[in-house]
């Protein structure tokens, strides 16, 4: 049977807000999206079947993890990394962009060779060319490859990240030319360029002109706030394409999420309700709530009343604010999971409102709760 090619057509619209359908051959992807992130071939705390009931259709890896540990000869002796982790849905894998910021004391930059790292495992050398970036995702067998790129810090510094966004356009078009053709993957583009708008109109133009399959916007999530961050999407939002997918890389919370899907995005990931659920916190319908406070402690009703999940409404806050307080892993299991079917429902329920042409009520409602 023959492999089905990547599609991305958008369904409906409310005002900015956009509906939409990402087709791939491992599954199709309802837009507005959230991704949980698998960073070293699993969502921490939880079994890939779990994380399919609760209405996930795409999960993200990230390849200079996984190239440091366990290492790309291991994952394509398994068959790729669907195999490797047992995940029949569709995989978007980061370059290792990001890693070239947060891991900034063990890398330098060279142009033409790449991101040069001191490996944060056992410091051996590695260097992640734009090129080697595509080999490994290929390797992999990614579904949605992320183009290489330098993810700067957040500074008011114009021109260091006016020479940020050219190198990672020069890395983008390099990334493109390295993936060559395949009409069953996808390709991103990342638009940089700090908070300066004439930069992220320059970049994305630049981008547009290589032509990808969607869309990411980079640089974001690394300091700045909320207002800033969403200003920047004012900016892109009627210069994006419009057939193409629109993905604001690492947010965020659930009002990041609401204010950036009113601004046009249509994909998401963070680590925001994983790593939160290992340390005590649940997103919930009426807010957040954090299980390790006492006053949970004699508190006998279920985490949200309002949630669909068929399992997660079995323990108590009581009992949980027992796990955490006992270090008992159960509890970063039972939250994690919470939090991952949270961000789904909310997903749902955006999708939703804007086909009803409701979703400005929607977002007015929930954005200060959330």
């Amino acid at each position: 049977m023959p492999l089905k090619n990547y599609k991305f057509n958008v369904i409906s619209k409310d005002k900015h807000s956009r509906t939409g359908l990402i087709e791939t051959h491992r599954g199709n992807i309802n837009t507005p999206a959230f991704m949980p992130v698998g960073t070293q071939a699993t969502v921490k705390a939880t079994f890939i079947e779990d994380i399919k009931k609760t209405g996930s259709q795409i999960i993200l890896g990230n390849t200079y993890h996984l190239m440091i540990r366990p290492g790309i000869d291991r994952i394509e002796s398994a068959g790729g990394l669907h195999e490797f982790m047992n995940c029949s849905l569709p995989i978007l894998t980061d370059s290792g962009g990001f890693q070239v910021m947060s891991l900034s004391k063990l890398n330098k930059i060279d142009r033409e060779k790449g991101a040069i790292f001191k490996s944060h495992i056992d410091g051996k050398k590695i260097t992640l060319s734009p090129e080697e970036s595509i080999r490994i995702q290929k390797g992999l067998d990614s579904d949605i490859v992320m183009v290489m790129d330098e993810c700067p810090k957040k500074t008011s510094d114009y021109k260091l990240i006016e020479k940020s966004m050219e190198l990672s356009t020069y890395w983008a078009a390099r990334s493109k030319k390295s993936f060559g053709s395949n009409p069953h993957k996808a390709i991103f583009g990342i638009v940089q360029g700090g908070l300066f708008k004439d930069l992220r109109l320059k970049s994305l133009k630049k981008l547009i002109d290589i032509d990808f399959d969607g869309y990411a916007i980079g640089g974001l999530a690394v300091g700045e706030t909320q207002s800033e961050m969403f200003s920047i999407l004012d900016d892109l939002k009627d210069h994006m394409p419009k057939n193409k997918p629109r993905y604001l890389m690492g947010v965020g919370t659930p009002s990041d999420i609401l204010g950036a899907v009113k601004r046009g995005i249509d994909m998401f990931d963070c680590v925001m309700p994983t790593r939160s659920g290992r340390t005590g916190l649940a997103f919930t319908w009426q807010g957040r709530i954090n299980l390790k406070n006492a006053q949970y402690q004699k508190d006998n009703s279920p985490l949200d009343k309002k949630t669909t999940n068929f399992s997660l409404n079995k323990y108590s806050k009581n009992y949980i604010n027992h796990l955490f307080n006992s270090n008992e892993i159960l509890a970063s299991m039972i939250l994690t999971l919470h939090n991952i079917n949270f961000y789904q429902e909310l997903m749902k329920a955006i999708r939703k409102n804007i086909e009803k042409g409701n979703f400005t009520e929607f977002h007015d409602k929930y954005f200060n709760k959330l």
